[in-house]
């Protein structure tokens, strides 16, 4: 009787059988070729789940990676606590590794935010790529860093405040003998690095900044109008005619342009925390969202549609999420069909690949491309997220089979989150459409 042959003991090494080791939980993976090179990163909601599926047969005909699979030699990973850290971690090593066959999230981009330092003694106030976590008042993020310095430099002239990097502290009388510079001879800067403005005084500059980046404008003319009366009553007029000018100023800053086109101080976005809590109360979820989708839809009498789609992660964008689509299935003009084709192949890749969907798609418009989306969803059996579109004429709130729509207070942090995150997909959309529109024209 011949001997029965012996079965060869799967190599632990080999990534195919290392995979089923890892952890069933979120996080990131790590493919690397033979010279241990990182060529790969991905993130995924289910470690073993998602990482398995490259060594699967359908991956060697997916068009996606069959090209590049047969360089895998071994594979690695790093849990996370959830999808959401997963989706930071990925962009971050995306960033940092730069690995070969990741096309997407390689620039080293990021939006400006306005940040006010508000833990320093004398804050100060800056444009930064890179905002801190802890300490600040944060703004933004932006997307036109040439439209924010020109807002900065119109509140800087109004309330004086201080950009340097200096660490200024009253309890060191070094400061005494410090030389301002320029910006306080031309009224730029009310120079608390020498101690010509008191601690109080410049933090109320500062509280003045705020009120206006918070779209409290009304509400500090007020304050700064009993100001003035005080200052005439007590024969102070030197003071109570700067804060008449300071008033007068105020109340032409919204004079500078169209709210549309230019970027004005007193509309900046706010804490983006207190809109995210805000939705949730106004739109009834159980829990905070964390994350946001926002779509769009561009074209110019039915020719280069396309569309738009962009992520808010803790209420900022996260650029790493953006995509951009051409409609394949739509000729002519017919955003509703558009927004279901978008819609219907954004959410059946997240379902087949078992990603996490947004806790709130919004779509830009109203009640009919609100609907189309409804569509897409029910054509692919799907449950949807909270899935709501903001109408730009009344900015109305529009939910899935409720007659009645939402209306918010103008200044509500809610509101100005989904204005922002509609905003931003309507940019999306439109530098996508003139690019190709432009390619299509002189034949690029």
């Amino acid at each position: 009787m011949a001997d029965e042959p012996v079965p060869v003991a799967a190599d632990p090494n080999d990534p195919s059988v290392k995979v089923r080791t890892f952890p069933s939980g979120p996080g990131v993976y790590l493919m690397k070729d033979a010279g241990g090179n990182v060529i790969y990163v991905g993130k995924a909601k289910s470690l073993r789940s998602r990482a398995g599926s490259y060594f699967s047969k359908e991956a060697a005909s997916d068009p996606r990676i069959r090209d590049w699979i047969g360089f895998i030699r071994d594979i690695d990973f790093i849990e996370t606590a959830d999808p959401i850290a997963a989706m930071f971690t990925e962009a971050r090593m995306i960033k940092d590794l730069r690995p070969k066959f990741n096309k997407d999230l390689k620039d080293d981009k990021t939006f400006p935010y306005l940040q006010i330092r508000t833990r320093e003694e004398f804050p100060r106030v800056e444009i930064t790529r890179k905002p801190k976590q802890k300490g600040v008042r944060l703004y933004g993020p932006f997307t036109n860093t040439r439209q924010l310095r020109m807002a900065m430099d119109v509140l800087q002239r109004l309330f004086q405040f201080r950009t340097c990097k200096l660490d200024i502290k009253s309890s060191e009388t070094k400061w005494k003998w410090f030389r301002p510079c320029l910006l306080h001879s031309i009224r730029r800067c009310t120079a608390p690095c020498n101690f010509r403005v008191t601690r109080d005084e410049y933090r109320m500059q500062v509280k003045k900044l705020v009120f206006i980046l918070e779209g409290k404008k009304d509400k500090l003319i007020r304050r700064m109008e009993r100001e003035m009366v005080v200052a005439s009553e007590a024969l102070n007029f030197e003071k109570a005619k700067r804060i008449r000018d300071e008033v007068g100023a105020l109340r032409n800053l919204d004079l500078r342009g169209d709210a549309k086109t230019d970027l004005q101080p007193e509309v900046f976005p706010i804490d983006p925390k207190k809109g995210l809590h805000g939705l949730r109360k106004v739109l009834g979820l159980a829990k905070t969202p964390r994350t946001i989708e926002g779509m769009d839809i561009a074209h110019i009498q039915g020719q280069d549609t396309v569309a738009s789609l962009v992520t808010f992660l803790d209420g900022l964008p996260f650029k790493p999420g953006y995509r951009r689509f051409k409609i394949k299935s739509v000729e002519g003009v017919d955003d509703f069909a558009s927004m279901r084709e978008v819609v219907t192949r954004r959410f059946r890749r997240l379902n087949e690949e078992d990603e996490v969907f947004p806790d709130i798609l919004l779509i830009d418009g109203g009640k009919g491309q609100l609907n189309a989306a409804v569509d897409a969803f029910k054509s692919l059996g799907i449950e949807p997220p909270c899935l709501i579109s903001l109408a730009k004429q009344e900015e109305e709130i529009f939910r899935p089979g409720e007659s009645e729509s939402i209306k918010l207070s103008r200044h509500s942090a809610a509101l100005r989150l989904l204005q922002y995150v509609r905003d931003e997909s309507h940019r999306f959309a439109q530098h996508y459409h003139h690019m190709l529109r432009r390619k299509r024209m002189t034949g690029e």
